[in-house]
Formats: C-alpha cells, sequence, structure tokens
C-alpha cells in the first residue's frame, strides 16, 4: 500500500514538472503579414503604370507594416527599418513583372 502511493505521487510530480515545462520549451510563432498586390489592371511597359505599381507597392509596405505610437521611438525605428526592407524586396520582385504579369507579394513579419 505504501508503496502505490509513493508511485502515485512520484507520477503526479513528474507530469506536473512536464506540464509546467511545456510552454517553456514552445516557441511562438512569428506573426506575418501580408499584402498582395494585383497588377493586371497596369500596363508595365510606361512610366506611368511603373510609377502607380511603385505607389501601390508603398502603400502595401505600410499596411505589411504597420504603425508605432508617436512617443515610441525605438518602435518608429522597427516600423521604418521593416518598411524599408519589404519594399525593396518587392521592388525587385515587381522588376519581373514586365515579363511574366501577375502580382506582387508584400510580407512583413511582426
Amino acid at each position: 500500500m505504501k508503496q502505490t502511493l509513493k508511485i502515485i505521487a512520484i507520477s503526479a510530480l513528474v507530469t506536473a514538472a512536464a506540464i509546467k515545462a511545456v510552454p517553456a520549451f514552445s516557441q511562438p510563432l512569428a506573426a506575418q503579414n501580408v499584402s498582395v498586390v494585383r497588377t493586371a489592371d497596369l500596363d508595365l511597359s510606361t512610366a506611368r503604370g511603373r510609377a502607380e505599381l511603385d505607389h501601390r507597392l508603398v502603400t502595401a509596405a505600410r499596411e505589411a507594416c504597420g504603425s508605432a505610437a508617436d512617443i515610441d521611438l525605438s518602435g518608429q525605428n522597427q516600423v521604418r527599418a521593416c518598411r524599408v526592407d519589404v519594399l525593396g524586396k518587392a521592388r525587385a520582385e515587381s522588376r519581373d513583372l514586365a515579363s511574366r504579369g501577375g502580382s506582387v507579394s508584400v510580407a512583413a513579419a511582426q
């Protein structure tokens, strides 16, 4: 009888320790904001079409990266860096659009 109670108590302690440790080992998934910029209605062979695409990419980068409060200087710097990074990748992807058509994905990890 004593042996059975001892085994039950040890099992309960091991289970409780395992349950408590699980959140410490888990990694939260990085949230990602994605905007898709459609280009089917643009003539990318003209300067006007390319300027409109660039305007759409800038808007999508703003939406994907979000914003920070006016008093959060660190957050504003992170948002600014995100926009520069995302916009650079989107512009590089958009250079191929003249030949293949389609859309550009603008993604930012939050």
